[in-house]
């Protein structure tokens, strides 16, 4: 009975410590709508990459759009979250998605997509609905 009851305790102080997975909410994105967003990069004229999501946190994968990813909250301070995800045989990105307003958002990522790395900061602003 005693080594169930430790065992449970460690289990719980371990899930305590671990990053939280985005699925159970970001409290720095609470209140931004998911939707249709429009991402462009400050200072250029290139096309705005547009994205329709489900859930806000999805934007972090702006350069592995459309794929199947493990995303998990490594950081969380006032408005900025740091979310690290995984595209199993796609890359993998880190992201620091920031809230400028309620439906606005700047987005650090950086990773290896398609077996390259890349580095690039967005504006994201929700245009919609889907």
């Amino acid at each position: 009975m005693i080594k169930r009851t430790l065992a449970l305790g460690a289990a719980v102080a371990a899930m305590m410590t671990a990053p939280a997975a985005t699925q159970g909410g970001i409290d720095a994105l609470r209140g931004i709508e998911a939707g249709a967003w429009e991402l462009t990069l400050p200072g250029t004229r290139t096309a705005p990459i547009r994205m329709c999501v489900g859930e806000v946190s999805q934007l972090a994968q702006v350069a592995h759009r459309g794929r199947q990813c493990t995303r998990v909250t490594v950081d969380e301070q006032g408005k900025d979250v740091l979310i690290h995800y995984t595209c199993s045989g796609a890359g993998f990105g880190r992201v620091k998605m920031s809230v400028v307003t309620p439906r606005s958002l700047r987005i650090e990522t950086q990773g290896v997509a398609g077996q390259l790395p890349f580095h690039t900061t967005y504006h994201a602003r929700r245009v919609g609905a889907c």
